[in-house]
């Protein structure tokens, strides 16, 4: 009997099939307990390690990548934070110079509106309306403080100098227009030391009492007015009284 041979070469088993008889070898393997031994064979410990695969490498720059993100944040959290600081103190800075600026403002404001005795630590010698013939009028237009030749003589209040010189019978006087409209004299002066338009603040030295013009003896006379002419003469006592000056 005649037998036909086939005449094609035997092909190898193909990639994928070599695959799959591989793992089944290994499966089997595994059940049978013996893939504890063979894997420490040549055949498995010629498998790629991942040091021979590249993964530590590139494990390793990533967590230095990381490492580094992380230093720049911590570098941008500490500029903000510094950053932040600064503003607050120059804020601070602003604010407590405006405050500063403001107190100022209202000491200088309470200042020029404060009234003073003309002559520091005196007293009134002859009060107002007082009657006598030494007065052409024949009562006292105004009041006298005591005080010796030479004493300084202060501007009761702010405002602006309208007369400083010889006024006849008041000898060497200086009127003052106060800031709230009225008028302020002081009269018998031995020497004047402002001017007419100057400005004057309260405290501030305006000449210094003497006995000029029509007195027996040196002394200041002080009048309030509601005009700087002789005539509008209103209580000395209660005008300083009622600028919280204790006379």
């Amino acid at each position: 009997m005649a037998f036909t041979c086939a005449t094609g070469k035997h092909r190898r088993p193909s990639r994928m099939q070599r695959t799959t008889v591989r793992a089944a070898g290994v499966a089997a393997l595994a059940t049978t307990g013996v893939m504890a031994t063979v894997a420490s064979t040549p055949a498995f410990a010629a498998e790629p390690t991942p040091e021979q695969t590249g993964l530590i490498p590139v494990v390793t720059a990533g967590e230095a990548v990381v490492e580094q993100l992380d230093d720049q944040v911590a570098v941008q959290k500490q500029a903000a934070f510094e950053e932040a600081a600064r503003q607050a103190a120059a804020k601070k800075a602003v604010e407590e110079r405006e405050a500063r600026v403001r107190a100022a403002r209202e000491a200088e404001r309470k200042r020029l509106n404060t009234f003073v005795i003309p002559i520091t630590g005196s007293y009134v010698s002859t009060g107002y309306q007082a009657s006598s013939s030494l007065w052409s009028s024949g009562s006292h237009t105004g009041i006298d403080f005591h005080a010796a030749s030479g004493t300084t003589v202060h501007a009761v209040g702010s405002g602006t100098v309208v007369e400083a010189g010889w006024g006849g019978a008041y000898g060497n006087q200086v009127v003052i227009r106060m800031h709230d409209g009225t008028y302020t004299q002081y009269g018998h002066l031995s020497s004047i030391e402002v001017s007419v338009g100057q400005q004057v603040t309260p405290g501030q030295r305006i000449g210094l009492s003497g006995a000029t013009g029509n007195v027996t003896g040196p002394h200041l006379h002080f009048e309030a007015r509601t005009t700087p002419e002789y005539g509008s003469d209103m209580d000395p006592v209660a005008y300083l009284r009622n600028h919280g000056v204790n006379v």
